[in-house]
């Protein structure tokens, strides 16, 4: 009985995650190019070969590589580093607090408007206003350094998830333990080095398990504000399957295109869910 009451709920969300998987396996083996109608052929492998024959294929993989890592990185120090920051007690922490978590909820195509005409805008941004009062030339970040750009914007939007894990994981410390280890004379690094860090190893797997998953996706700050130029310069995987899709108007590689994201996520996936396993064990 509980099987069958479960059922109907089971087999909607399989339909609901099998049949769009189906549908993009069937249009990568089939020339399915949108300006030019017409039947379907079948031509095997050839939307992948295209696909990974691009010569921005391996530029946007490398993108997406440095983008994740960076962002990653960015994230779990300057996470931690906050969430100590705003570990003890003072007047207005829960103010403070809600200020660093507030740029999450910050949609993503707003968060690539307000970085690209508010800070780095090179005539009338903060940066530049900035670099003219120190008597130093404005920076273009968006011709100059694209995908640094990039990855600052993605990395301020990411930072307050990773700062509210930190604090969290940290308001279950054992305070005994710190106020004996203080005592000994345990200074801060060895306290951060025996006591944080062991305390918060799951939850620093956690944060690089799921910004890692989302980050394979990144699209919407690269679209508003470099449209993945100069060149190549700003382009990830995600970006090279829009422009396959949409601009070439070629449904069929970028249905190839997708599989392969796909496969990245999922390899990605189980690697960092092994890591996380060994971890919590």
């Amino acid at each position: 009985m509980p099987r069958a009451l479960m059922a109907p709920a089971v087999v909607t969300l399989f339909l609901w995650m099998i049949v769009p998987l189906v549908m993009t396996i069937y249009f990568s083996l089939i020339r399915y190019n949108l300006m030019q109608p017409g039947p379907d052929e079948w031509i095997g492998l050839e939307n992948f070969e295209f696909f990974v024959t691009d010569p921005s294929f391996g530029t946007a993989v490398l993108n997406t590589l440095l983008l994740i890592g960076s962002v990653i990185v960015i994230t779990v120090v300057g996470g931690l580093a906050l969430a100590l920051l705003v570990n003890d007690p003072f007047p207005g922490r829960g103010l403070v607090r809600m200020l660093l978590i507030s740029p999450f909820f910050v949609m993503p195509t707003v968060n690539a408007l307000m970085w690209k005409h508010m800070m780095m805008n090179p005539i009338y941004g903060v940066f530049a206003q900035i670099a003219q009062a120190l008597g130093l030339p404005p920076v273009d970040f968006m011709a100059d350094w694209p995908l640094l750009s990039v990855i600052i914007m993605v990395a301020w939007q990411w930072l307050p998830f990773a700062c509210l894990i930190f604090i969290t994981a940290l308001a279950s410390m054992n305070r005994e333990q710190l106020e004996a280890a203080r005592m000994d004379g345990a200074g801060f690094i060895q306290q951060f080095r025996f006591m944080y860090l062991p305390h918060l190893a799951r939850s620093v797997a956690v944060v690089v398990m799921i910004e890692m998953i989302f980050l394979l996706s990144v699209f919407a700050e690269i679209f508003t504000t470099t449209g993945g130029g100069p060149g190549d310069a700003s382009t990830n995987v995600a970006f090279l399957i829009y422009k396959q899709a949409l601009l070439n108007f070629d449904a069929g590689v970028a249905s190839a295109g997708a599989l392969f994201a796909v496969l990245l996520a999922n390899v990605v996936a189980v690697f960092l869910i092994r890591m996380i396993g060994k971890n919590l064990d």
